[in-house]
């Protein structure tokens, strides 16, 4: 039998995926999400910033990351340079700060192109989990498990759990892009 609802949990782990990765996009104030996408080379393996160190945040331009074991400082150091934040680490001791500057236009034009294409991917993604939505529904058509008119009715919802998502992620673009042009 056919369940429109996994293909619909599907969509929206696409969309929380989506929204980590807006959240991981330097906006010109301090975040600690920012780093969430940071991945440090310790103990033989890539581990996610957060389980090698605190991040906090004391104010709007600064981002504090308290590094647990000293020799993960320079370890950690290369990670946030090799990242695409453009943002260079102050080391001082077990504590690194990282000052978050001002976007200049030219950031935010690049910040907004990034945007509108992770937000394409991520319409794919959404795409892509419809489309193997309607070959279940064909193969269950053909194995005689539901009618064609079942078939029809299930491709109108999960085409209304499509266009749902893709509205919901243009939302979530143009409120980033609103969010990255405020000056």
């Amino acid at each position: 039998m056919f369940n429109e609802k996994t293909y619909s949990q599907k969509m929206d782990k696409t969309i929380e995926v989506f929204q980590k990765e807006l959240t991981s996009l330097r906006t010109g104030r301090a975040n600690a999400s920012m780093l969430d996408l940071v991945k440090v080379d310790v103990y033989g393996q890539a581990m996610p910033l957060n389980q090698v160190s605190s991040i906090t945040t004391p104010d709007a331009r600064t981002i504090n990351i308290q590094v647990w074991d000293l020799n993960n400082v320079p370890l950690v150091d290369t990670a946030i340079k090799k990242s695409e934040l453009g943002l260079n680490p102050q080391i001082d001791g077990q504590l690194i700060r990282l000052p978050v500057p001002d976007l200049n236009e030219e950031r935010r034009t690049e910040i907004k192109k990034l945007i509108k294409s992770i937000g394409e991917k991520c319409k794919i993604s959404i795409r892509n989990i419809r489309r193997e939505a309607n070959d279940d529904l064909k193969n269950l058509v053909k194995g005689k498990e539901i009618s064609e008119d079942d078939e029809k009715i299930n491709e109108k919802i999960v085409q209304t759990f499509t266009d749902e998502h893709i509205k919901t992620i243009d939302t979530k673009v143009e409120a980033k892009e609103k969010e990255i042009m405020r000056i």
